[in-house]
């Protein structure tokens, strides 16, 4: 929002119930709050705000199908998202994507908005990673395309050439929780996080922020490989920071082949 402000772009944000921090819109922006089931009323909203590009950035959860009631352009398009979440996640976005520019909308990717999400090519911060870490960083993009390929995640955690753990409906945090009982005596080990293959790159990018770091760290992690330009940083500097802060790494790669 701020780099809207920033290059003078108007801009409306439509909050959803139950999945947007109310700290988002705390700053007299202008917004409204929707269900998410409620897709003929988001549209309506930002039709009538004026909008011809849409930025679509920040977690959703998967719903429960069973509970949903939507409305009625919910109702019409419910069919193809259950199909497509049948398939994953990346087929149940492109559903959503197509349907939005159906009504109008030319969807935008976040980082052509505000150029400083893109994760940079190399380090982000004072640390690299050593040859040992870019083996794993290596091991661990070869695992992350064929999981992407099966639309099933967009991480792993390698150290030393094993796959601690690979990231699947639970996201990044709770599959870094999990690897804490594997933490040794030294930190050592990356986590690797990439786009799918074919994925639609305008949404659903990889991401990270200052809480990654943290749960990296906590983990007893030596760092962070993401693509450069094919992932987001939430806050470059706070984690910058932080994983200077932490004795880690966060390094932008190129991307995997196959990918």
């Amino acid at each position: 929002m701020d780099a809207c402000r920033d290059a003078g772009r108007e801009f409306f944000v439509v909050a959803f119930n139950g999945e947007t921090d109310p700290a988002t819109v705390a700053d007299g922006v202008d917004h409204a709050w929707v269900d998410v089931p409620a897709v003929g009323q988001t549209i309506r909203l930002l039709k009538q705000a004026g909008a011809s590009e849409l930025v679509l950035i920040g977690p959703v959860g998967r719903p429960d199908f069973s509970a949903l009631k939507p409305d009625w352009h919910g109702v019409r398009l419910l069919p193809k998202v259950i199909k497509a979440a049948q398939q994953g996640d990346d087929a149940l976005m492109k559903v959503v994507v197509e349907d939005l520019e159906k009504q109008g909308f030319s969807i935008v990717a976040a980082e052509a908005v505000l150029e400083i999400l893109a994760a940079p090519a190399g380090a982000l911060g004072a640390r690299s990673p050593d040859q040992r870490d870019m083996a794993d960083i290596q091991r661990g993009m070869a695992v992350v395309v064929e999981l992407g390929r099966l639309d099933i995640g967009q991480a792993a955690v390698v150290r030393d050439g094993y796959v601690l753990a690979v990231e699947a409906a639970e996201g990044t945090d709770e599959m870094l929780r999990r690897c804490r009982e594997f933490r040794g005596d030294e930190a050592a080990g990356v986590l690797v996080k990439l786009p799918k293959p074919g994925q639609e790159r305008r949404v659903d990018l990889p991401a990270i922020g200052p809480p990654t770091v943290a749960g990296a760290a906590a983990a007893g992690l030596k760092g962070i490989a993401l693509e450069a330009g094919g992932a987001l940083i939430t806050d470059r500097e706070a984690v910058a920071r932080a994983a200077d802060a932490a004795g880690l790494f966060v390094f932008g790669v190129a991307p995997a082949d196959g990918a």
